[in-house]
């Protein structure tokens, strides 16, 4: 993926679902939220286990079809098998990105995605791409 289209990803998105969100301060998917949302974006949480409850400030719900609105981008924090699920959902749900996390690797979910016109962004952070671009945003 190259930095053109990942900054380009980064500046149009509003809307972002983050999947397997966690209420643990020590969770790489809190620290990334928490950074998203300082940074203007609108994050919701996704997670089975917190659905309901509120996670700074969002009310998190258990799947992506849950969520009322439109997602731009879906950032998915599950193990690398569970993105051929995730990317399922977020083409079902009209996402415009699925932006697989560090580690999270799985081809046959990029390509299943981008196939359906999502623009797909694997094994990055975007708390790690937005300084490294660049990219600044009004807060909202």
């Amino acid at each position: 993926m190259n930095d053109q289209t990942i900054r380009d990803v980064l500046t149009r998105t509003q809307r972002i679902a983050l999947v397997g969100a966690s209420d643990r301060p020590d969770r790489p998917s809190y620290g990334v939220m928490k950074y998203l949302l300082d940074q203007g974006y609108e994050v919701i949480p996704v997670s089975p286990k917190l659905a309901g409850q509120t996670l700074l400030g969002q009310t998190a719900y258990a799947k992506l079809e849950e969520i009322p609105g439109k997602i731009d981008m879906v950032d998915v924090f599950r193990n690398s098998e569970a993105a051929w699920g995730v990317a399922q959902e977020a083409i079902a749900v009209g996402a415009d990105t699925l932006w697989l996390q560090l580690g999270v690797i799985n081809e046959q979910a990029a390509v299943l995605a981008q196939d359906a016109g999502l623009t797909v962004i694997m094994d990055r952070c975007p708390k790690m791409e937005i300084p490294r671009l660049g990219v600044t945003r009004q807060k909202q």
